[in-house]
């Protein structure tokens, strides 16, 4: 299973700048009874899982002690983690960090068998995909061949593409990730902060433009990599971007005023901008999207051993899987289908129309954008993951960010 090199710790160090068991959740404290009461759950990652909401349900459905939640990007908590942080007992991070924290010891592996609703993870989480580069999700989560135990349990995935306004942008400019490089939208484009986001879509842009050959995008080498630092440079310089992104409110703001008319995006913001009424879509971009995968892992460190494995059962097993998937994400289990609404599922997971209301955006007679799960997952041009030049790549960024 193991298709990727570990790098030095140094490089880390230096680059981190079913309904059964949605029942179960129904009685929590009958399968955690007399222990989780003591213990705390204490959770970090971006703000679109890390929801007041969704903390306070799990703390009134577990009978855990107490659980708090803090929303910073990844590159900022890795470095708070690697550092020696013992703040939190869960890292909710995405599927191409998980070496960082792996060949550093800094978490635990998590058995499939303490988390009940495992049983019904969909398949893309155990096999890779064929025609697709590797790694996959499949290749990052597990921490054995036979897969018993997980670095991380997925509680959402999704297929990223670009954010655009269809009253501003047409569908035919906007579906191509050359988009937020092109001169004709000089100032109005965004560019997200994570460096690995930025140069996988840079390069799927430059494939595109006919300036690279990359058959992974995700795990370009060195000379790609000087390529892709060029290109990003040359385009800061000339005033193509308006902003670069990385907190959910800005985009959404940005997007919604209109001072940014493409950018590489997080579904939920494009929904968050068509709930206040403006136009907004997400695209199906023809180089394919970018595959990731969030999740839970626990710190290695961490005291509140059943606080983890409940809250990470809680998320696959109901309330905050329907929250993620109304925001345009996936739920990794196949049992949100058991959970959701029939006509609200249709429209999220199998591209149906939407029926009723409308609902922050959403009319009656509406698709969702790209389709459903299964066309959108067919569309996947690479999953995001831990590039093996990853500290060469940080240099250029570190290039890019002060040019």
């Amino acid at each position: 299973m193991k298709h990727f090199i570990h790098p030095s710790r140094r490089s880390f160090l230096r680059g981190s700048a079913a309904m059964g068991s949605a029942a179960m959740l129904m009685h929590p404290r009958m399968a955690f009874a007399q222990s989780i009461g003591d213990q705390e759950l204490r959770t970090v990652g971006l703000s679109v899982t890390v929801q007041e909401r969704i903390l306070n349900d799990f703390k009134e459905r577990s009978g855990v002690g107490s659980v708090s939640g803090k929303a910073d990007i990844y590159p900022n908590t890795q470095t708070e983690l690697l550092s020696g942080s013992n703040a939190y007992d869960v890292w909710e991070t995405i599927g191409e960090r998980l070496p960082a924290m792996t060949i550093t010891n800094t978490i635990k592996s998590i058995p499939t068998s303490d988390i009940p609703a495992w049983q019904n993870i969909r398949e893309i989480f155990k096999t890779a995909s064929p025609g697709v580069p590797r790694p996959q999700i499949a290749d990052q989560i597990w921490a054995d061949d036979a897969q018993t135990e997980l670095w991380m349990v997925p509680t959402v995935f999704n297929f990223d593409s670009v954010g655009y306004r269809p009253d501003l942008v047409s569908a035919e400019e906007a579906n191509t990730w050359t988009s937020i490089f092109d001169e004709k939208f000089k100032g109005k484009t965004g560019l997200n902060v994570d460096p690995l986001i930025a140069f996988g879509q840079a390069i799927l842009a430059m494939n595109a433009l006919g300036l690279l050959e990359v058959p992974n995008p995700g795990n370009p080498d060195r000379k790609a990599i000087d390529e892709a630092s060029k290109f990003l440079i040359a385009k800061k310089k000339d005033g193509q971007f308006r902003a670069l992104w990385g907190d959910f409110g800005e985009l959404v703001n940005l997007l919604a005023s209109g001072e940014m008319i493409l950018a590489d995006a997080w579904q939920p913001a494009v929904m968050a901008v068509k709930a206040q009424g403006i136009p907004c879509s997400y695209a199906v971009p023809k180089e394919g999207y970018r595959g990731w995968s969030i999740g839970i892992s626990q710190l290695a460190n961490s005291p509140n051993d059943l606080a983890v494995k409940a809250y990470a059962d809680y998320w696959l097993s109901g309330p905050p899987a329907v929250t993620v998937s109304e925001q345009g994400y996936y739920s990794p289990t196949t049992d949100i289908k058991n959970v959701m609404p029939a006509d609200k599922y249709a429209f999220w997971y199998e591209g149906k129309p939407w029926v009723g209301p409308p609902e922050r955006g959403i009319k009656e007679g509406d698709l969702r954008d790209g389709g459903s799960l299964a066309e959108r997952s067919s569309q996947v041009a690479y999953w995001h993951q831990w590039p093996d030049e990853y500290d060469h790549l940080i240099m250029k960024w570190d290039e890019f960010l002060s040019a």
